[in-house]
Protein backbone atom coordinates (compact mmCIF):
# COMPACT_ATOMS: atom_id res chain seq x y z
CA UNK A 1 0.00 0.00 0.00
CA UNK A 2 1.93 2.82 -1.17
CA UNK A 3 2.33 5.78 1.45
CA UNK A 4 3.81 9.26 1.66
CA UNK A 5 4.41 11.39 4.51
CA UNK A 6 3.70 14.83 3.62
CA UNK A 7 2.60 17.37 5.73
CA UNK A 8 3.22 15.51 8.78
CA UNK A 9 0.69 12.64 8.43
CA UNK A 10 0.12 9.75 5.84
CA UNK A 11 -1.29 10.27 2.63
CA UNK A 12 -2.14 7.24 0.42
CA UNK A 13 -1.76 6.78 -3.37
CA UNK A 14 -1.74 4.93 -6.23
CA UNK A 15 1.02 5.02 -8.86
CA UNK A 16 0.60 3.60 -11.95
CA UNK A 17 1.84 3.47 -15.83
CA UNK A 18 4.83 5.19 -17.38
CA UNK A 19 5.76 8.86 -19.42
CA UNK A 20 4.29 12.51 -18.68
CA UNK A 21 2.41 12.24 -15.38
CA UNK A 22 -0.83 13.05 -14.70
CA UNK A 23 -2.01 13.31 -11.07
CA UNK A 24 -5.90 13.16 -10.37
CA UNK A 25 -7.78 14.23 -6.92
CA UNK A 26 -11.25 13.21 -6.65
CA UNK A 27 -14.24 15.07 -4.92
CA UNK A 28 -15.58 15.02 -1.46
CA UNK A 29 -16.18 11.45 0.06
CA UNK A 30 -14.15 10.02 -2.64
CA UNK A 31 -10.93 8.51 -2.96
CA UNK A 32 -8.55 7.49 -5.47
CA UNK A 33 -10.67 4.45 -6.72
CA UNK A 34 -13.17 7.57 -8.05
CA UNK A 35 -10.48 6.98 -11.20
CA UNK A 36 -10.65 3.26 -11.87
CA UNK A 37 -12.48 3.81 -14.98
CA UNK A 38 -9.75 6.25 -16.46
CA UNK A 39 -6.74 5.06 -14.36
CA UNK A 40 -6.13 2.57 -16.73
CA UNK A 41 -6.91 4.41 -20.33
CA UNK A 42 -4.43 7.01 -19.08
CA UNK A 43 -1.89 4.16 -18.00
CA UNK A 44 -1.89 2.68 -21.76
CA UNK A 45 0.52 6.14 -22.08
CA UNK A 46 0.79 8.07 -18.63
CA UNK A 47 2.05 8.07 -15.45
CA UNK A 48 -1.39 8.08 -13.63
CA UNK A 49 -1.13 9.11 -9.85
CA UNK A 50 -4.49 9.71 -7.85
CA UNK A 51 -4.09 10.87 -4.12
CA UNK A 52 -6.54 9.71 -1.15
CA UNK A 53 -6.82 13.46 0.57
CA UNK A 54 -6.87 13.57 4.04
CA UNK A 55 -9.80 12.26 5.98
CA UNK A 56 -10.55 10.15 2.64
CA UNK A 57 -9.95 6.77 1.54
CA UNK A 58 -6.70 5.38 3.06
CA UNK A 59 -5.02 8.60 4.18
CA UNK A 60 -4.40 9.52 7.50
CA UNK A 61 -8.11 11.27 9.25
CA UNK A 62 -6.92 13.92 11.78
CA UNK A 63 -9.68 15.03 13.97
CA UNK A 64 -9.01 18.98 13.96
CA UNK A 65 -11.55 20.97 11.75
CA UNK A 66 -8.47 23.37 11.05
CA UNK A 67 -6.83 20.46 9.28
CA UNK A 68 -9.13 20.07 6.53
CA UNK A 69 -8.52 23.33 4.68
CA UNK A 70 -8.67 23.46 1.12
CA UNK A 71 -5.31 24.86 1.16
CA UNK A 72 -3.91 22.13 3.20
CA UNK A 73 -5.02 19.45 0.81
CA UNK A 74 -3.51 21.65 -2.28
CA UNK A 75 -0.10 21.59 -0.55
CA UNK A 76 -0.54 17.79 0.17
CA UNK A 77 -0.74 16.90 -3.04
CA UNK A 78 2.41 19.38 -4.00
CA UNK A 79 3.95 17.75 -1.42
CA UNK A 80 3.31 14.11 -2.49
CA UNK A 81 3.89 14.84 -6.06
CA UNK A 82 7.57 16.41 -4.93
CA UNK A 83 8.07 13.16 -2.81
CA UNK A 84 7.32 11.09 -5.84
CA UNK A 85 9.73 12.99 -7.94
CA UNK A 86 7.25 14.88 -10.44
CA UNK A 87 8.41 18.02 -10.98
CA UNK A 88 5.70 19.30 -13.53
CA UNK A 89 2.12 17.12 -14.18
CA UNK A 90 -1.36 17.34 -15.80
CA UNK A 91 -3.00 18.14 -12.60
CA UNK A 92 -6.91 16.81 -13.08
CA UNK A 93 -9.54 17.19 -10.00
CA UNK A 94 -13.32 16.42 -10.19
CA UNK A 95 -15.32 18.73 -7.65
CA UNK A 96 -13.60 19.42 -4.16
CA UNK A 97 -10.81 18.02 -5.85
CA UNK A 98 -11.33 20.59 -8.49
CA UNK A 99 -11.39 23.55 -5.99
CA UNK A 100 -8.22 21.83 -4.60
CA UNK A 101 -6.41 21.60 -7.67
CA UNK A 102 -7.02 25.39 -8.83
CA UNK A 103 -5.64 26.22 -5.28
CA UNK A 104 -2.65 24.35 -5.81
CA UNK A 105 -1.60 25.80 -9.57
CA UNK A 106 -1.98 29.27 -8.50
CA UNK A 107 0.05 28.74 -5.46
CA UNK A 108 2.64 26.47 -7.75
CA UNK A 109 1.49 27.32 -11.47
CA UNK A 110 5.24 26.30 -12.50
CA UNK A 111 4.10 22.61 -11.83
CA UNK A 112 1.21 22.27 -13.80
CA UNK A 113 1.65 21.80 -17.42
CA UNK A 114 -2.04 21.56 -18.41
CA UNK A 115 -5.06 21.46 -16.04
CA UNK A 116 -8.78 19.70 -16.35
CA UNK A 117 -11.25 20.81 -13.81
CA UNK A 118 -14.43 18.19 -13.45
CA UNK A 119 -17.69 19.25 -12.45
CA UNK A 120 -16.48 22.03 -10.12
CA UNK A 121 -16.54 26.03 -9.12
CA UNK A 122 -14.67 28.57 -8.79
CA UNK A 123 -16.86 29.78 -6.43
CA UNK A 124 -19.57 29.47 -3.70
CA UNK A 125 -22.61 29.14 -6.40
CA UNK A 126 -25.34 31.01 -5.85
CA UNK A 127 -29.08 30.62 -6.97
CA UNK A 128 -31.40 28.64 -5.91
CA UNK A 129 -30.26 25.49 -7.26
CA UNK A 130 -27.39 25.89 -4.89
CA UNK A 131 -29.30 26.78 -2.29
CA UNK A 132 -31.35 23.94 -1.72
CA UNK A 133 -28.17 21.55 -2.35
CA UNK A 134 -26.44 23.53 0.51
CA UNK A 135 -29.93 23.05 2.65
CA UNK A 136 -29.51 19.49 2.38
CA UNK A 137 -25.96 19.22 2.67
CA UNK A 138 -26.63 21.32 6.55
CA UNK A 139 -28.66 18.33 7.06
CA UNK A 140 -26.50 15.90 6.37
CA UNK A 141 -23.69 17.80 8.64
CA UNK A 142 -25.91 17.27 11.16
CA UNK A 143 -26.99 13.79 10.78
CA UNK A 144 -22.83 12.92 10.62
CA UNK A 145 -22.61 14.77 13.98
CA UNK A 146 -25.31 13.13 16.01
CA UNK A 147 -25.69 9.29 14.06
CA UNK A 148 -22.56 8.88 12.49
CA UNK A 149 -21.85 8.68 8.42
CA UNK A 150 -23.56 5.57 8.28
CA UNK A 151 -26.55 7.13 8.72
CA UNK A 152 -25.21 9.84 6.58
CA UNK A 153 -25.09 7.39 3.23
CA UNK A 154 -28.38 5.92 4.03
CA UNK A 155 -29.81 9.65 3.74
CA UNK A 156 -27.71 10.11 0.86
CA UNK A 157 -28.68 6.88 -0.94
CA UNK A 158 -32.11 8.38 -0.30
CA UNK A 159 -31.86 11.92 -1.72
CA UNK A 160 -29.36 11.09 -4.62
CA UNK A 161 -30.85 10.45 -7.71
CA UNK A 162 -27.99 8.00 -9.26
CA UNK A 163 -27.37 7.98 -12.50
CA UNK A 164 -29.24 4.95 -14.97
CA UNK A 165 -25.66 3.38 -15.79
CA UNK A 166 -24.78 3.38 -11.69
CA UNK A 167 -28.50 2.38 -10.52
CA UNK A 168 -28.29 -0.63 -12.67
CA UNK A 169 -25.46 -2.24 -11.16
CA UNK A 170 -25.85 -3.08 -7.49
CA UNK A 171 -21.88 -3.82 -7.55
CA UNK A 172 -21.59 -0.05 -7.91
CA UNK A 173 -23.86 0.77 -4.62
CA UNK A 174 -21.47 -1.38 -2.55
CA UNK A 175 -18.64 0.63 -3.76
CA UNK A 176 -20.28 3.69 -3.09
CA UNK A 177 -21.17 2.63 0.28
CA UNK A 178 -17.78 1.34 0.76
CA UNK A 179 -16.15 4.59 -0.24
CA UNK A 180 -18.38 7.02 1.57
CA UNK A 181 -17.46 5.15 4.66
CA UNK A 182 -13.94 5.16 4.79
CA UNK A 183 -14.47 9.30 4.64
CA UNK A 184 -13.97 10.17 8.50
CA UNK A 185 -17.16 11.92 10.21
CA UNK A 186 -14.39 14.84 10.65
CA UNK A 187 -13.61 15.48 7.37
CA UNK A 188 -16.93 15.02 6.30
CA UNK A 189 -18.37 18.02 8.13
CA UNK A 190 -15.22 20.07 8.00
CA UNK A 191 -14.88 19.54 4.20
CA UNK A 192 -18.51 20.49 3.74
CA UNK A 193 -17.91 23.79 6.43
CA UNK A 194 -14.42 24.56 4.46
CA UNK A 195 -16.30 24.28 0.67
CA UNK A 196 -18.97 26.53 1.70
CA UNK A 197 -17.04 29.41 2.90
CA UNK A 198 -14.31 29.79 0.33
CA UNK A 199 -13.26 32.50 -1.32
CA UNK A 200 -13.95 32.89 -4.91
CA UNK A 201 -11.17 32.39 -6.80
CA UNK A 202 -12.80 33.87 -10.09
CA UNK A 203 -10.24 36.39 -10.27
CA UNK A 204 -7.43 34.92 -9.59
CA UNK A 205 -7.72 32.23 -12.00
CA UNK A 206 -7.66 34.52 -14.99
CA UNK A 207 -3.97 34.09 -14.11
CA UNK A 208 -4.04 30.37 -15.06
CA UNK A 209 -2.09 30.44 -18.72
CA UNK A 210 -1.54 26.20 -19.04
CA UNK A 211 -3.89 24.48 -21.18
CA UNK A 212 -7.21 24.07 -19.39
CA UNK A 213 -9.53 21.54 -20.01
CA UNK A 214 -13.26 22.59 -17.87
CA UNK A 215 -15.76 19.24 -18.23
CA UNK A 216 -19.73 18.77 -16.68
CA UNK A 217 -21.86 16.41 -16.82
CA UNK A 218 -25.12 17.44 -18.93
CA UNK A 219 -27.38 16.54 -16.13
CA UNK A 220 -25.22 18.58 -12.88
CA UNK A 221 -27.34 21.15 -12.97
CA UNK A 222 -26.03 22.97 -9.84
CA UNK A 223 -22.07 23.23 -11.68
CA UNK A 224 -23.36 24.05 -15.23
CA UNK A 225 -23.05 27.69 -14.75
CA UNK A 226 -19.94 27.47 -12.25
CA UNK A 227 -18.47 25.82 -15.09
CA UNK A 228 -19.25 28.02 -17.74
CA UNK A 229 -17.93 30.92 -15.62
CA UNK A 230 -14.53 29.22 -14.89
CA UNK A 231 -14.39 28.99 -18.34
CA UNK A 232 -14.81 32.51 -19.41
CA UNK A 233 -12.11 33.62 -16.53
CA UNK A 234 -9.62 31.29 -17.89
CA UNK A 235 -8.33 32.55 -20.53
CA UNK A 236 -8.08 29.88 -23.43
CA UNK A 237 -9.57 27.58 -21.78
CA UNK A 238 -11.86 24.74 -23.22
CA UNK A 239 -15.68 24.21 -22.14
CA UNK A 240 -16.78 20.25 -22.79
CA UNK A 241 -20.46 19.19 -21.56
CA UNK A 242 -21.17 15.25 -21.43
CA UNK A 243 -24.37 14.71 -22.19
CA UNK A 244 -26.20 12.00 -19.91
CA UNK A 245 -23.66 12.66 -17.61
CA UNK A 246 -24.40 13.66 -13.70
CA UNK A 247 -21.80 14.79 -11.14
CA UNK A 248 -19.56 12.02 -12.04
CA UNK A 249 -18.91 12.01 -15.93
CA UNK A 250 -15.57 9.57 -15.21
CA UNK A 251 -18.13 6.73 -13.77
CA UNK A 252 -21.00 7.59 -15.47
CA UNK A 253 -20.24 8.02 -18.09
CA UNK A 254 -16.44 6.80 -18.56
CA UNK A 255 -16.24 6.60 -22.47
CA UNK A 256 -17.08 9.88 -23.37
CA UNK A 257 -15.16 10.97 -20.29
CA UNK A 258 -12.03 9.51 -21.37
CA UNK A 259 -12.47 10.33 -25.06
CA UNK A 260 -12.76 14.03 -23.36
CA UNK A 261 -9.45 13.74 -21.52
CA UNK A 262 -7.32 11.92 -23.98
CA UNK A 263 -8.16 14.38 -26.85
CA UNK A 264 -7.29 16.92 -24.30
CA UNK A 265 -3.79 15.25 -23.56
CA UNK A 266 -3.06 14.78 -27.11
CA UNK A 267 -3.35 17.87 -28.03
CA UNK A 268 -1.78 19.88 -25.44
CA UNK A 269 1.29 17.32 -24.41
CA UNK A 270 3.04 17.30 -28.39
CA UNK A 271 5.48 14.42 -27.92
CA UNK A 272 8.36 16.78 -28.34
CA UNK A 273 7.22 18.47 -25.25
CA UNK A 274 6.99 15.50 -23.25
Amino acid sequence: MPIANVNGIDVHYRDTGEGFPVVLVHGYTGNSRNWALTAPALAERFRVISVDLRGHGLSAKPVGAAEYALEMMASDVYELSKSLEVGECVLVGHSMGGMVSQLLILEHPQTVRALVLVDTAGEVPKGLLYDERRKQRQKLVEIARTDGMEAVFEEQQRITPLHPALAANPRYIEIWREQFLMTSREAYIACANAMSSRRSLLGAVGAISVPTLIICGEKDEPFLEPSQRMHEAIPGSELVIIEGAGHGPQMETPGEFNRALSEFLSRVLQPSAV
